[in-house]
């Protein structure tokens, strides 16, 4: 099957969906990092008006906090986000709530795109090449090459240094055949093993990641920092 599928009427239509969760609690912030502004728009608006522009994502679920889905669900009317087809509680770890939007994905999608709520700034460019990797091998996630010298340290001690050539940090969204994923994160939450990314759960299993080309402003918002160069970066390429 091709990056599309056909819709009833003959007419071309795209065969991946994505969850966004965005259930966090934003300790490092101290505030609600997807609800502050970016340009004077909320972060999570960006994120979602980003993969709204993909032409292989035909659905997007979000997955947010139960106190905050009604807030949410105002955000994406407000924005006129018609993609976004449903608003679900996440759960008690990001495994859990991951696997509740997967879960609430519609019927006929092969593919979902898992993407941070709190990565406003991915393009359509790395989003589409990831999609692509994935039709091919069941799995991708765009990656860029570590900048900075690793250490390897316990204890306050460097105990060694990685060769950086081989090192790449992990963005999203990472991109899997939609069965897999389920079974992947299902299989992690029987075994209580904690996952900071969805990669994790299927590299369990045994089956490749492919890393596809990332971008360095493809950032995630953690701290007040990051939004300071979010907002500097939109403001470089002109989008504010």
């Amino acid at each position: 099957m091709g990056i599309f599928r056909k819709h009833r009427r003959g007419t071309p239509a795209p065969c991946c969906a994505a969850v966004v969760p965005a259930a966090g609690s934003s300790t490092r912030m101290g505030q609600d990092k997807l609800f502050a502004p970016l340009g004077g728009v909320p972060v999570l608006v960006h994120t979602l008006r980003a993969l709204e522009g993909c032409p292989s994502i035909g659905e997007i679920i979000v997955v947010t906090r139960p106190d905050h889905l009604v807030e949410v669900g105002k955000l994406c009317r407000e924005a006129a986000l018609t993609k976004v087809s449903k608003v679900v509680s996440g759960g008690a770890t990001r495994t859990d709530s991951v696997l509740a939007g997967v879960k609430a994905v519609g019927e006929g999608y092969s593919l979902v795109a898992i993407h941070d709520g709190a990565r406003p700034l991915v393009s359509q460019e790395v989003a589409e090449r990831a999609i692509a990797a994935a039709q091919t091998g069941s799995a991708a996630a765009p990656a860029v090459p570590v900048k900075d010298t690793v250490k390897e340290a316990q204890n306050g001690l460097v105990i060694s240094t990685p060769d950086r050539s081989r090192l790449f940090a992990v963005q999203t969204p990472q991109v899997f055949d939609i069965d897999l994923i389920r079974t992947a994160l299902t299989r992690a939450l029987e075994d209580g093993v904690s996952l900071t990314d969805d990669c994790a759960a299927v590299e369990r299993l045994g089956i490749p990641v492919a890393l596809t080309e990332g971008s360095y402003t493809n950032l995630k918002i953690t701290t007040p920092e990051d939004l300071a160069v979010a907002e500097a970066l939109l403001e470089w390429e002109g989008r504010i």
